[in-house]
């Protein structure tokens, strides 16, 4: 008599782990196959189409001039990257980041917003797998408070100048599994701060800021998840 799955149940469940067992090798390799296949098209002189990836985003910048750090995120970086060339550009999308102080002894809350004025710009080593950036964010300050009284700053106070922050991957960054890029950067000096500008750039503005963002797994964007 021939014997189907459907009539001895540990052949179904053997069929089922098998099939478990090679979905799993599946996901494993196809980072490795479109890493392959850029190298492919890199050595044959084709262009590669870019990667999307997206990373949850969450980190930590400390400002030497307030003495005091502030948390960023949770947020998201959304990059594209050519496998053939290791070149990649990044959008980078950040909540505004409330923090405090104390400035001769008087306790001063305000809120940071991070605008990106263009794309990131960056490096993938395709060796290594490390990664440089480069990104530049005009910091605008709103809802000062001074002991606790809010004190006017306009709708326009901002950097003169966008910081031009470089990071680089430390040690066990991974493109698929995500990782840590820190580095630091210069905050130039604000405007239009209304009669807070001199206050504000007597204590913010300065060299010596550490950046340091913790990528989280990758993730295809939803729109091409669901293709």
């Amino acid at each position: 008599m021939r014997r189907t799955l459907s009539a001895f149940p540990e052949d179904r469940r053997r069929a089922a782990r098998r099939a478990g067992v090679a979905a799993a090798a599946l996901g494993c390799v196809i980072p490795l196959l479109a890493v392959g296949t850029a190298q492919a098209d890199s050595s044959s002189g084709s262009a590669a189409a870019p990667v999307r990836l997206d990373y949850p985003l969450n980190g930590t910048t400390h400002l030497t001039g307030t003495g005091s750090d502030l948390a960023l995120g949770p947020g998201t970086l959304k990059t594209s990257t050519n496998l053939t060339t290791g070149e990649l550009t990044a959008e980078t999308q950040l909540p505004d980041a409330p923090g405090s102080f104390k400035a001769l002894g008087i306790p001063i809350s305000v809120t940071t917003e991070f605008i990106e004025e263009e794309p990131t710009t960056g490096t993938l080593d395709l060796k290594t797998g490390a990664v440089s950036t480069t990104s530049h964010l005009t910091l605008r300050l709103k809802n000062l408070k001074v002991a606790g009284i809010p004190t006017p700053v306009g709708p326009n106070c901002k950097t003169r100048t966008p910081a031009v922050i470089g990071l680089k991957s430390e040690p066990g960054f991974n493109v698929f599994t995500g990782g840590t890029l820190s580095g630091t950067y210069t905050i130039p000096k604000f405007e239009h701060c209304l009669l807070a500008t001199p206050v504000i750039n007597s204590m913010v503005p300065g060299d010596g800021n550490t950046l340091s963002l913790t990528l989280g797994k990758a993730a295809r964007p939803p729109a091409e998840a669901g293709s």
